[in-house]
């Protein structure tokens, strides 16, 4: 499917601001893109870099009073995402080197604390997708999606204890028990057509037979469409604006739309 897919974030400032946004996409397995642009009222001096995982950047100076930005895309994306019951474990000694910071603890992340419940949810499964997979469903099954149950600084181990939380927690938590098991995860963040309210959106991919597999433990399931911006170890590292100084997000929307 083709996808025509954008956000516009309105930030306000006293003072001139360094900001460092995360709003555009690049070609991968699982997209081509045909259109990426970027507006700015006002205009403003921007430096493109791509980050350690990759990961297209825009740094720039929020002036005083209001910047609007603009972020839209255009891409051909695959209608489903696939799936390979059956895809083996990969012990650590055998895993690409581009995979190992995926084992780490993180952030929000503390793989390090949580195996006694990986290995809980995933006993008597056949490693590794099986495995991720019973984590995608368990998270989908016994942690209630809601609005406003969590924060900026929320972890994996507190939406465990509170059984409550949005997308973004919903995939902290999924890292952290693949983590636990040696299973390479990371964090994604993008556009989801039809999603439901309409948002920018958040899953993650697990490292197991030869390759990355998209799980989404927000959705009953397997959906494709999506269209990725960036990966990371956890929110840290896929924010789509990072501040350095008093700049508040004051408006924002999302949208994705199919076209022929």
């Amino acid at each position: 499917m083709r996808l025509n897919a954008g956000c516009e974030l309105l930030f306000e400032t006293a003072e001139p601001t360094p900001l460092i946004l995360m709003l555009r996409s690049r070609d991968g397995d699982a997209q081509r893109i045909i259109q990426n642009h970027l507006q700015f009222d006002p205009q403003v001096p921007v430096i493109d870099y791509a980050d350690s995982y990759g990961n297209l950047c825009q740094r720039l100076v929020a002036p005083p009073g209001q910047l609007r930005v603009r972020s839209t895309v255009t891409a051909d994306v695959a209608d489903s995402i696939d799936v390979q019951f059956g895809a083996e474990f990969v012990p650590v000694q055998d895993l690409p080197a581009y995979t190992l910071p995926f084992l780490l603890p993180s952030r929000y992340c503390q793989s390090d604390l949580m195996a006694d419940l990986a290995n809980a949810i995933v006993a008597n499964i056949e490693p590794a997708y099986d495995q991720v997979d019973a984590i995608r469903h368990w998270i989908h099954t016994h942690i209630e999606y809601r609005y406003d149950t969590s924060d900026a600084s929320t972890s994996a181990l507190e939406t465990e204890k509170n059984r409550v939380g949005v997308c973004r927690d919903f995939v902290h938590l999924g890292l952290t028990l693949c983590r636990s098991l040696a299973i390479p995860a990371r964090m994604v963040v993008g556009y989801l057509y039809d999603l439901k309210p309409m948002d920018l959106h958040a899953w993650f991919e697990a490292y197991v037979g030869d390759r990355w597999y998209t799980f989404d433990p927000t959705q009953a399931e397997p959906r494709g469409n999506r269209i990725i911006i960036a990966y990371g170890r956890d929110a840290a590292d896929v924010a789509l604006a990072t501040q350095y100084g008093p700049v508040t997000l004051t408006e924002m929307e999302v949208w994705v739309q199919a076209t022929s």
